[in-house]
C-alpha cells in the first residue's frame, strides 16, 4: 500500500499545485516569479502560466525525492522511475523555461510509450518476456497465457499514450490535470482487474474439502 501511494505521489501533488494555484492565479503567479524567477525565460511568470508551471516544480521536487529516499535506504531504484525521473526534469524543465505547457503535457505519453516499448522488444530482441521476469515467482501461467498478457500491456500502453495526447490537445489543461489524475489511474485499476479476472482462469483452485465418512 506504502509503494502505491509512493508511485502515485507526484501525479498527486502534481494536481494539488495545480488546483491550489489556480485558485488564486495572479497569487500564483507572483510567488513563481519571485521563488523560481531564475528558472523561467525572461524572468517572470504571467497569471495564466503559474499553475502549471508551480505543478511542474512539485512533480520534479517530489520524483526527485522518490530517487534520493530509495537511495539513502538502500534500495533499488525501479528503471522506470530513473526514466520518469529523466522525462520529468528535462520536460518540465522545458516547460518551466518556456512558460509552455506543451512539454509536461508530453511526459506521461512518453513514459507510456517507454513501458510498451520495452514489453514489445523484450520478446522480439531479447527472447525473453519481461512481464513474466517481473510476475513470474509469483503465477505459474501457461507460455501462450503469458505472451497474450505481454501484448496486452504493449496494447494498453500504446493507447494510454495516445489517449492523454489527445486529451491535451483537444481539451483545456484543467480538464487534462483532471485526467492525469483520475482517468490514468482509473483506467489502470480497470485493466489491471480485467487481468486479475483473466489470470483466474488459468490458476490453481483450492484443493476440494474432503467429504464427511
Amino acid at each position: 500500500m506504502m509503494k502505491l501511494l509512493a508511485d502515485f505521489l507526484p501525479i498527486i501533488l502534481f494536481f494539488a499545485a495545480f488546483k491550489v494555484a489556480g485558485g488564486d492565479k495572479d497569487a500564483a503567479a507572483a510567488f513563481a516569479s519571485e521563488h523560481f524567477g531564475f528558472l523561467v525565460s525572461g524572468g517572470s511568470v504571467g497569471p495564466g502560466e503559474a499553475p502549471v508551471l508551480l505543478a511542474t516544480v512539485a512533480v520534479i521536487v517530489a520524483t526527485l525525492a522518490q530517487v534520493l529516499v530509495l537511495k539513502l535506504r538502500g534500495r533499488k531504484v525501479d528503471t522506470m522511475l530513473w526514466v520518469s525521473l529523466v522525462l520529468v526534469v528535462v520536460l518540465g524543465g522545458l516547460t518551466i523555461w518556456f512558460h509552455s505547457e506543451t512539454f509536461i503535457k508530453w511526459k506521461p505519453t512518453l513514459l507510456y510509450w517507454v513501458m510498451g516499448g520495452a514489453f514489445l522488444l523484450g520478446p522480439l530482441l531479447l527472447r525473453r518476456n519481461l512481464l513474466r521476469l517481473l510476475l513470474g515467482e509469483q503465477l505459474h501461467l501457461p507460455d501462450p497465457v503469458w505472451q497474450r498478457l505481454n501484448w496486452a500491456w504493449v496494447a494498453f500502453f500504446a493507447a494510454m499514450g495516445a489517449l492523454n495526447l489527445w486529451v491535451a490537445y483537444t481539451f483545456s489543461t484543467d480538464t487534462w490535470v483532471n485526467f492525469k489524475l483520475f482517468g490514468g489511474i482509473g483506467l489502470m485499476l480497470v485493466f489491471t482487474l480485467a487481468q486479475g479476472l483473466y489470470l483466474s482462469r488459468f490458476l490453481p483452485e483450492e484443493a476440494a474439502p474432503k467429504e464427511n465418512r
